[in-house]
């Protein structure tokens, strides 16, 4: 198989190839390397190669046998491999098992290439972290393919694999498809397991799934992770029929409710407004209702609580850290500040602000009484050079101060907790509120912009309903098919820069 036939396949074309004879899966696995060893030095995307694992890894027959993955170095554990979450502080760390996540995935014959890159654990919208450097996105390498799986989608987009490992706990799935012109599905809260290691992560904020490029691959790639696993705090009913059949269904006529302002008050791209509104015209075309309607819920609480998720969740993955041997200078200046305002803010506030997302998930739930499904922007701008969202340097030296001097308390008794929290969630507004409520969203590339830069399109739906998606998704992949720009772009990636 030769470079150029390997990218003509998504993981189901690949799949079927494969097991029909027509290409062996070792010549499959050195098309994916090849790739991997042309296009990576210029993206950052894989931090960890396992090129000779994969060229030795065992053959599995499962639905996706032979077809190459990369796995986030996030949550997606694998016995002997490290798991660096991003930080200098778990760089020497190694898995003594693996997740259920890579079980399930193994089972299925996806061959693994390696790990790819994210910020320090996860928590940001870029990709850019001290241990591994910035990833870069495809389309403009001078941008960011987004975070926290943004070394998986810059990955998917390069055409380096047609699918690799994501996880969301606040649009970092659907961030790195809008900004990689891929396709992102945040499943619903317990849809896939996050075993043996975690329960519910970031107190079920957080979902595991995967990148592709195609909606076939999305659903293809559910049908294999999905499911509780042993000592899960709850299952989710499983679908009636296998999501890979259901795409394949028409949805029927849908009432969809359309927004575009953000709910935090910020501004929002021309960009971004413009291909939900031409995404509403298709989708009328195609026979849908769409209305201008949004949930109504607080935004500026919504933005409080999810950062409430990173008073808890940060300390507490220093303190892992500390207790395999890293010391606190490994750990990156935000993840301090962070850490500082963890340690120091009032347990009963923290415990109200998870309650609080019930508030939401009542409002999505009445605004589901009315409409099947909502359609809003992916993200509020277009995605930021590398170096763009970086501290300046007065900020950084002010920051080392109130580190050093343990002022968490102050910041939160002056009210700068509010003001960091629309400015960290600015550019991304519209993907908070799936990951507080559970419900399941879904990105697809349906926007560019005049430098044929991708613009994502978020759909929601209720809890449970993945199917209603990606039976729309795939009717409008039908309708505007985006495959054609990966194969533009493969044509001029290596010297195209914004």
């Amino acid at each position: 198989m030769t470079p150029s036939e390997y990218l003509q396949y998504d993981a189901t074309g690949l799949a079927d190839l494969i097991r029909r004879g027509e290409v062996k899966r070792s010549e499959v696995t050195e098309a994916a390397i090849s790739r991997a060893e042309e296009q990576d030095p210029g993206l950052g995307a894989i931090c960890l190669p396992q090129y000779e694992e994969a060229r030795q890894q065992p053959e599995a027959e499962g639905v996706f046998g032979g077809v190459p993955m990369l796995l986030k170095d996030l949550g997606q554990e694998q016995a002997g491999q490290p798991c660096t979450m991003g930080s200098r502080g778990l760089r020497r760390r190694v898995m003594a098992e693996d997740s259920d996540y890579v079980i399930r995935a193994r089972e299925a014959g996806l061959v693994f290439l390696g790990r790819t890159a994210t910020p320090e654990f996860g928590l940001k919208a870029i990709t850019e972290s001290e241990l591994w450097g910035p990833s870069r996105n495809p389309w403009g390498r001078d941008h960011t393919p987004g975070g926290s799986s943004g070394g998986s989608g810059a990955a998917v987009a390069a055409g380096i694999v047609p699918v690799a490992g994501a996880n969301d706990g606040g649009g970092s799935i659907r961030i790195p498809a809008a900004y990689n012109g891929l396709v992102g599905l945040k499943p619903s809260r317990g849809r896939v397991s996050w075993g043996p290691h975690t329960g519910e992560s970031w107190l079920g904020a957080a979902d595991n799934h995967v990148l592709t490029r195609t909606v076939r691959d999305c659903a293809g790639m559910l049908d294999v992770l999905a499911g509780p696993a042993v000592g899960d705090p709850f299952r989710i009913e499983a679908p009636s029929r296998p999501w890979s059949e259901q795409a394949s269904e028409p949805p029927g006529r849908l009432r969809i409710g359309l927004f575009t302002r953000s709910p935090y008050g910020d501004e929002v791209h021309p960009d971004c407004v413009s291909a939900v509104e031409e995404s509403a015209r298709l989708l009328e075309s195609l026979g849908h209702e769409v209305e201008e309607a949004s949930p109504e819920f607080d935004g500026q609480a919504l933005a409080r609580c999810y950062l409430g998720i990173y008073f808890g969740e940060v300390p507490a993955f220093i303190d892992m850290a500390l207790a395999e041997g890293a010391s606190k200078d490994d750990f990156e200046l935000d993840s301090r500040v962070l850490a500082m305002l963890g340690r120091s803010f009032p347990l009963p506030e923290y415990v109200r602000m998870r309650q609080q997302w019930n508030d939401f998930a009542r409002a999505l739930g009445d605004y589901f009484s009315r409409y099947d499904l909502y359609l809003c922007p992916t993200t509020a701008q277009p995605p930021a050079r590398i170096g763009e969202l970086d501290l300046p340097p007065a900020m950084k030296v002010v920051s080392k101060l109130l580190v050093k001097a343990h002022a968490g308390k102050l910041l939160h008794r002056t009210g700068m907790i509010d003001q960091l929290a629309m400015e960290s969630l600015a550019r991304t507004p519209f993907t908070q509120l799936a990951n507080l409520t559970g419900t399941p969203a879904l990105s697809l590339p349906l926007g560019w912009d005049q430098k044929d830069m991708p613009v994502g399109v978020q759909f929601g739906a209720p809890h449970g309903a993945e199917g209603r998606l990606l039976q729309l998704a795939a009717q409008l992949e039908e309708a505007a098919p985006w495959y054609g720009r990966y194969e533009q772009l493969w044509q001029t990636a290596p010297e195209k820069e914004m």
